[in-house]
C-alpha cells in the first residue's frame, strides 16, 4: 500500500459499494486492481473465492495473476477468479448448462463455423462473402447488445443487412443449438439471459462473486 498515491490508495480501501475510478493510461490502475484483491483478502477478511477480477485479453489476465501472487500466496487465493470476459463466461455456462438450452460437451463455433451456417441459411453464393460477412456481424452486434432475435424483428428497419439479418437471426440460433454448440458471442449472451430469466440462479452468483473489479471498464459492450 505505501506504493500508492493517496487516490490510488482510496480506491483500494473503499469497499461499500459500486465506484469507478477514472484514470489515464499507465497511471496504475492494473495495480489499484491488484492491491485491491490484496486488501480484500488480507485486511478484510473477504474469502478469495467471492472475488473476481476481469479483462479483455488473455495476456492482461496472466499478467494480473502473476501481479497477485507476487503479494499473495496459492492457498490464499484459492478459489480467486481472474479471467477475460469470455472466460468467466465459459464458467458459467458450464455450471448452468441446463438453463442454457445446450447440453454438456457443448461446442464452440469460431467465426468461420459461424459464417458457414449464415451462409447456408441465406443460401448465398460461395463467391461472394460480403452479404454473409455482413449479417454475420449484424446478429453478433445484437448479440453484444442483448438483442433477442424476437427484438431484432422489431428493430429492423429498412436497412437490408439488418432486414436481412432479422430474418435468419431466430434460425440461426435454432441451428445452433441443434448442434448443441454456442458462438464465440454466446459466452456472454448465454449467461446474461440465464441470470436474467433464472432468479435462483441470479441469486447464486450474486452471493458468490461478491467483488467484481473490472479492468479497463470504459471499452465493455452491453452483454460484458
Amino acid at each position: 500500500m505505501s506504493r500508492l498515491n493517496p487516490r490510488q490508495k482510496e480506491a483500494v480501501e473503499y469497499i461499500s459499494g459500486p465506484l469507478l475510478v477514472l484514470a489515464g493510461a499507465g497511471s496504475g490502475k492494473t495495480s489499484v486492481i491488484t492491491r485491491k484483491i490484496a486488501y480484500l483478502i488480507e485486511t478484510c477478511g473477504i474469502e478469495a473465492r467471492h472475488i473476481a477480477a476481469v479483462t479483455f485479453t488473455n495476456k492482461a489476465a496472466r499478467e494480473m495473476k502473476e501481479r497477485v501472487t507476487e503479494s499473495l500466496d496459492s492457498e490464499t487465493t484459492k478459489g480467486l477468479t481472474i479471467s477475460t470476459f469470455h472466460s468467466l463466461g465459459m464458467a458459467i455456462l458450464r455450471e448452468e448448462i441446463e438453463a442454457s438450452g445446450r447440453k454438456a460437451g457443448f461446442t464452440i463455433f469460431d467465426p468461420q463455423d459461424s459464417l458457414f451456417v449464415v451462409r447456408e441459411l441465406l443460401k448465398a453464393d460461395l463467391d461472394d462473402n460480403g452479404p454473409v460477412d455482413r449479417v454475420r456481424n449484424q446478429i453478433s452486434n445484437w448479440k453484444n447488445e442483448l438483442i433477442s432475435p424476437e427484438q431484432a424483428q422489431r428493430l429492423a428497419m429498412t436497412n437490408p443487412t439488418e432486414v436481412a439479418a432479422a430474418n435468419v437471426y431466430a434460425q440461426y440460433e435454432r441451428y445452433i443449438q441443434a448442434c448443441n454448440a454456442v458462438d464465440l458471442d454466446d459466452l456472454l449472451y448465454l449467461p446474461n439471459e440465464v441470470m436474467r430469466k433464472f432468479s435462483n440462479i441470479r441469486a447464486k452468483w450474486q452471493d458468490r462473486v461478491r467483488f467484481l473489479l473490472v479492468d479497463e471498464y470504459q471499452d465493455t459492450n452491453a452483454a460484458q
